[in-house]
């Protein structure tokens, strides 16, 4: 028992100390590993606040690149940047994600760009609308918007700025622009004319036709390679191209393919009060042809929510064209070729996104278009598809509480689950891109610079603008006498005697705004409204 004793007194002061020196090794280690990264961070905030380091993101830009939008409200940029303030646009920053873009604040490329694509719309929207919707198509490559404007867009204070904005033609709605479009060979032909002598969006349609007609031209002289019509709630999405660029998307083209159809998504909005679609929806519904057919028609009754069809307008998305002699319009959504039928494709992952009805005002906007009759025949006169009918009605006869339960019933996704549903399915889907390209654009002074920096206008010079703007404006064709739309019922008369001569003569009729294919109640087969 000594002995054992003995023993045990030998050995654990032996054991403590090989104990003691391996604990404090290691907790020296930690100490140094948890210090070190610390003291780093420190010296390198240091040296940043007091402008001792560059952004390395500044040195990655090319030579002539400038600052990153949104990159000015950062502490670790070395620049600053004032924000112009302006009636017309919210310009307050935000916490989104930031991209690059080069050349000039203007984003005026000029020849660097092929291929060279312009952009033609029909407007009559504000600069809080137009703006974000020309330079967002400016960052993914257009070079050139031809702008047939009217009511708002036609003012002063808009066209203004409009004009001031390289590669952009305005084109004002004068008595002369009209007598031009009197003379067009479109009203000698009769492809377009079901929709002649109609009321709101009829009588818009051919507008819109007659327009492209004169953007065909003016494309041409500008030595344009490809045209798009897009009204100005409508943004390219260039998926599917090695760069998020519409330009690239076009220039990976076959060059025997003449024209190329985007499939259009629709804006599914979640909320009643929305200011700025561009930068508030990301929530979409996808085209048919982006869609098995069996999610498509197993999902429908969901995805329809009561209303007439899957989506709210049109389905039959927009297409862009080459440009090439006997190019014409085929009605908003088309192109055509006067001697050739031409070679077409449709995209398997870009789209156009519609940001229809995404704003509850959108309501008594379109009401306020139209002098139709609220009642069921009547709106049938106005509008092509069921849906604008019933909004129309709506908004004529509804009281505004009315109104707003009726938006948030048909247009707006408030209900969690099914929304979750059909984004796991693949009906809806989630698209950032244009929102944070959009919301860049603000946060980097682009549209507040534009407008500051547009020349003031006085009356006789916007007078004379209007005129210098349509003087010079050629057309296709110059075949007939003047002719307006609904001018009288004798010029009518000669019209559709006209027409009846050369009916015989085979032309393929413009493709309207169309609803994607619908399902017939109690039954598996699919209709075509």
């Amino acid at each position: 028992m000594p002995i054992t004793s003995h023993h045990n007194h030998l050995h654990t002061p032996l054991r403590q100390p090989a104990s003691t020196t391996s604990s404090s090794f290691t907790s020296k280690i930690l100490l140094l590993l948890t210090l070190l990264p610390v003291s780093l961070a420190t010296i390198a905030f240091i040296l940043q606040r007091r402008g001792g380091i560059t952004d390395p993101a500044t040195l990655l830009s090319p030579h002539g690149a400038h600052n990153f939008p949104g990159m000015d409200s950062s502490p670790l940029s070395p620049l600053t940047h004032t924000t112009h303030s302006s009636d017309c646009l919210n310009l307050g920053r935000s916490s989104s994600p930031s991209f690059p873009y080069y050349h000039n604040w203007k984003l005026d490329f000029g020849d660097s760009l092929t291929p060279k694509i312009c952009v033609t719309s029909s407007t009559s929207a504000g600069l809080e609308q137009i703006l974000p919707w020309m330079f967002y198509h400016k960052v993914i490559g257009v070079t050139n918007f031809f702008l047939f404007v009217e009511g708002k867009a036609a003012t002063p204070e808009v066209s203004k700025v409009l004009e001031s904005i390289p590669g952009v033609k305005v084109i004002y709605r004068t008595s002369q622009l009209e007598e031009q479009q009197a003379k067009s060979r479109i009203w000698n032909e009769t492809w377009l004319a079901s929709f002649f002598y109609k009321p709101c969006n009829y009588e818009l349609f051919v507008k819109q036709s007659l327009n492209m007609e004169m953007a065909i031209v003016m494309a041409r002289d500008s030595g344009m390679d490809w045209i798009l019509h897009l009204d100005t709630d409508e943004l390219i999405h260039p998926a599917g191209a090695r760069e998020y660029s519409l330009r690239q998307l076009l220039l990976d083209v076959p060059g025997n393919v003449d024209m190329v159809i985007f499939p259009n998504y629709e804006s599914s909005v979640e909320r009643d009060d929305i200011k700025e679609p561009f930068s508030e929806v990301t929530m979409f519904k996808k085209n048919y042809d982006h869609l098995p057919k069996d999610t498509y028609f197993g999902m429908y009754k969901d995805s329809v929510r009561g209303n007439p069809n899957y989506f709210l307008t049109y389905g039959n998305g927009k297409s862009v064209a080459r440009v090439q002699d006997h190019l014409r319009p085929n009605g908003a959504h088309r192109w055509h070729n006067y001697m050739k039928t031409p070679n077409e494709i449709k995209l398997e992952e870009a789209a156009v996104l519609h940001y229809t009805y995404a704003k509850f005002s959108d309501l008594t906007s379109r009401r306020d278009r139209c002098g139709c009759k609220p009642t069921k025949e009547d709106v049938k006169r106005c509008f092509m598809l069921e849906f604008d009918r019933s909004a129309f009605i709506i908004a004529s006869t509804a009281t505004e509480e009315e109104m707003l339960k009726w938006y948030n019933e048909h247009v707006v996704w408030g209900d969690k689950e099914v929304k979750i549903k059909l984004l796991r399915k693949g009906i809806l889907t989630r698209i950032y891109t244009p929102m944070v390209i959009i919301q860049s654009l603000r946060e980097s002074g682009v549209f507040s610079s534009v407008i500051a920096s547009a020349p003031s206008l006085s009356k006789e010079k916007f007078l004379h603008s209007i005129d210098s703007s349509n003087s010079t404006r050629a057309i296709a064709s110059l075949s007939l006498p003047s002719r307006k739309v609904g001018r009288t019922k004798e010029s009518q008369a000669t019209a559709r005697k006209v027409l009846d001569l050369e009916s015989s003569v085979f032309q393929e009729l413009a493709v309207p705004p169309q609803s994607p294919p619908g399902v017939v109640e109690d039954s598996n087969l699919i209709s075509h409204s």
